[in-house]
């Protein structure tokens, strides 16, 4: 096995870059973890449920904000530094900037002054208003933070990429909100207890939002002589028309993982969101080697199907998915075994989310085995196809939160998040496999 690891420069390489990405990605589920258990031990389920609610708020405003130009930027920093057309991947970079800047302003102004009206009209709580009013200052440090992060992925560059967008915001988060907690238990902070938890998530984001710009400055600054060249440039018009299907797909993704928890929130108490959101913490441990996997393959799918590299390609695809598999599997079967008592560390109210936790694993499971389909339609120039597959998906995980949720809440949820998940990587395997004769997923030889 190992005299086929060094022989196998591919899978040598994937290896290398998914293993740096897990190990980073572990830490930065550790810190969430952390983050969480001095919420809900310390502040109780409602003001957890108060965070989830506020973060997912934040997280759709900073999707919508990003236009797609951090996918976007993905995919181009990786075709073109690939071929050493380092003028293009700049000049991109510094259109990106130009439209998601103003565009996140506005978002954030709109936010801030319509917080009253959603918390009051949308969420029926007007007491959220503060809490939305919030997170609208970190909307613009978040985008800046995607935009850096996802254009150092582009480059290869998988273990900056992992520490600032995947691992530190959570980390940094951690830490302070130790500290918060100390000091408000010793009776010296004076701000809400369960303001708290979002404070310390927004100055982590701006901290890391400037470590991001500075990091890529470092690796593109060499080429900066050369951005003078842009002749071949793409337009804004080519940018946006490759973006905003990506807008589309990452918002109606993020929309879909987060409608169970905002219909909870419409129809069910802050405590029942509180114990959902621990369990979809729990339950997303599952697609951890896929996303370990996702941030060394996104960029080399790009790269290979653009410089017609298809046999390169088709063997990335056969790597990745068996090791996918293989470490998804063990991670199934530990999280359906040790379920229940992950749980009761954060407390016993929790546990009664065990049975949701089960169906969640199941979709997530799902969700791991079809691989990197999202990221090959992207990455391939198909985002227009994942957007409507995910278009497709979201109305029926829509219709089903809002038919299973009122009477079975968060079981409901957890169904209707399991089965659209399915749904979706289904369809996108389908069409992977019509269109390139490629599967996304390893099945194995009996």
């Amino acid at each position: 096995m190992i005299n086929k690891i060094k022989k196998d420069i591919h899978l040598k390489e994937i290896l290398k870059g998914s293993s740096i990405a897990f190990i980073l990605r572990i830490v930065g589920i550790i810190a969430g973890y952390i983050f969480t258990l001095i919420i809900t031990r310390n502040y109780g389920a409602e003001a957890m449920g108060i965070f989830a609610l506020s973060l997912t708020l934040f997280q759709i405003s900073s999707v919508l904000s990003r236009l797609g130009m951090d996918t976007a930027l993905l995919r181009f920093a990786a075709e073109y530094s690939s071929q050493g057309k380092w003028n293009i991947v700049i000049d991109i970079y510094k259109k990106a900037l130009k439209l998601v800047v103003p565009f996140s302003l506005i978002i954030s102004v709109l936010i801030f002054v319509f917080s009253p009206y959603i918390a009051e009209y949308f969420f029926k709580k007007p007491y959220l208003a503060s809490y939305f009013q919030l997170i609208s200052i970190g909307i613009l440090p978040l985008v800046l933070l995607y935009i850096h992060a996802e254009g150092l992925r582009g480059l290869k560059k998988i273990k900056e990429y992992m520490l600032l967008q995947q691992t530190g915001i959570f980390v940094i988060a951690s830490l302070l909100q130790g500290l918060i907690t100390v000091l408000y238990l010793s009776g010296k902070v004076l701000i809400a207890p369960a303001k708290t938890p979002i404070v310390s998530y927004i100055i982590s984001v701006f901290l890391l939002s400037i470590t991001a710009y500075f990091v890529w400055r470092k690796y593109i600054k060499p080429y900066f002589h050369s951005a003078r060249n842009i002749s071949q440039s793409p337009s804004y018009k080519y940018i946006l028309s490759v973006s905003i299907p990506m807008l589309f797909s990452s918002s109606l993704a993020l929309i879909m993982g987060w409608t169970d928890t905002i219909v909870l929130g419409i129809f069910r108490a802050e405590e029942e969101v509180g114990v959902y959101n621990v369990i979809i913490r729990i339950a997303s441990i599952l697609i951890l080697p896929l996303t370990a996997i996702n941030a060394i393959v996104a960029p080399k799918i790009s790269g290979y199907y653009w410089n017609n590299e298809k046999i390169l390609l088709y063997k990335l695809m056969q790597i990745s998915s068996k090791l996918n598999l293989v470490f998804s599997s063990l991670i199934f079967f530990i999280l359906m075994i040790f379920g229940e008592n992950i749980l009761k560390f954060f407390g016993e109210t929790f546990v009664r989310g065990n049975f949701s936790l089960i169906i969640l694993l199941f979709g997530y499971f799902f969700n791991s085995y079809f691989g990197n389909v999202g990221a090959f339609l992207n990455m391939t120039g198909n985002q227009r196809v994942l957007q409507n597959i995910i278009l497709l998906s979201i109305i029926i995980n829509v219709i089903l939160n809002f038919l299973l949720i009122p009477s079975y809440g968060i079981l409901g949820a957890s169904i209707s998040t399991s089965f659209s998940m399915f749904i979706w990587n289904l369809l996108g395997a389908i069409f992977v496999k019509q269109k390139f004769n490629i599967l996304t997923f390893y099945i194995p030889k009996i």
